[in-house]
């Protein structure tokens, strides 16, 4: 068995391929550049919908809102009534 430990699972060096031990200022740096070059890829995956895509969800969106606020009319018209009828009566 050798004498060389090795870090565990899941563990990272230093961005920038830097020991542990090197200038907090410039690890700090690495780390923002580290952090915007993720963001890039994470934005070059990014799939846009189709005109035809956009177009439905957005009439989805109207159609369930459109719903939701007839739904809570009716319930608010609803219960003022049942108010009035219990307390102006």
């Amino acid at each position: 068995m050798s004498d060389q430990r090795t870090a565990p699972r899941g563990a990272r060096s230093a961005p920038g391929g830097t020991s542990a031990g090197g200038n907090a200022f410039s690890r700090f740096f690495a780390s923002i550049g580290l952090f915007f070059g993720q963001v890039l890829d994470e934005i070059r995956k990014v799939v846009r919908p189709t005109r035809e895509e956009l177009t439905t969800y957005t009439i989805v969106v109207i159609v369930f809102v459109t719903a939701i606020m007839l739904f809570v009319l009716g319930l608010d018209t609803l219960i003022t009534k049942l108010v009035f009828w219990v307390f102006a009566g």
